[in-house]
């Protein structure tokens, strides 16, 4: 009973607010708008649960974040968005998985389930600026090779993941600000589809619980990192 309670305890009011706002947007959205893909239920709230877990700084986040990922890639292959499977498939899912390893073996003072917050000096950022741009470049063609819909949104979503995913694996608070702009990007996609299929409407939801999600993971790791260094 003690080792339930401490674990309910773990996530304040808060995040259990909005972790089932999260889940029960997805839930509702999923059952009006969609009803078939399960897939797509599964992929959703298997996300907003990597976020909430990414928020406190668990490692445990990363490796929901490597299932959700290929998930995705999946669901944006039958849409023929291949920029968005490309992306997630091929260097999302394998950056959470550096950033997994990353995050465990970079603990807060021994504290397996709490990642220490890193500080990113200025010239990194810089170089991170530098290798984005040339990912962005390298992606538009081979997006546009594939014949992928919709294809500024979705060369503009490789930009924002890729910043996302090298923040996240080097352990800035700003990953979660790349990833909120990346949601941004993504409900414009998802909207375009939902245009011709409404059933998407339920993926458009579900990356706007994300977008909510990220924001508080900014401000949490903003406090963690105060913590940390005090």
């Amino acid at each position: 009973m003690q080792f339930i309670k401490s674990k309910l305890n773990y996530f304040t009011p808060a995040e259990w607010l909005l972790w089932g706002g999260s889940a029960s947007a997805i839930v509702v959205s999923f059952l009006l708008f969609d009803r078939e893909s399960g897939l797509t239920l599964c992929a959703s709230l298997l996300g907003v649960t990597s976020l909430i877990l990414c928020a406190k700084g668990n490692p445990l986040g990363q490796l929901l974040m490597v299932i959700f990922s290929l998930l995705y890639g999946w669901i944006s292959f039958t849409f023929a968005y291949y920029g968005e499977m490309i992306t997630y498939v091929g260097m999302s899912g394998p950056m959470a998985l550096a950033a997994l390893i990353a995050w465990v073996r970079h603990p807060y003072k021994g504290n397996k389930s709490e990642v220490e917050v890193n500080h990113v000096h200025r010239q990194e950022y810089l170089f991170m600026a530098l290798l984005t741009a040339a990912v962005t470049v390298l992606f538009y063609f081979i997006l546009d090779a594939f014949g992928t819909a919709n294809l500024l949104p979705s060369t503009i979503s490789v930009t924002t993941s890729f910043a996302a995913v090298y923040l996240t694996y080097r352990r800035s608070p700003f990953y979660a600000l790349a990833y909120a702009a990346n949601d941004v990007i993504l409900i414009v996609l998802w909207l375009l589809a939902a245009l011709e299929d409404s059933s998407y409407i339920s993926v458009i939801v579900c990356f706007a619980t994300f977008l909510f999600n990220d924001i508080y993971g900014f401000i949490s790791w903003r406090r963690m990192e105060q913590r940390q260094t005090a």
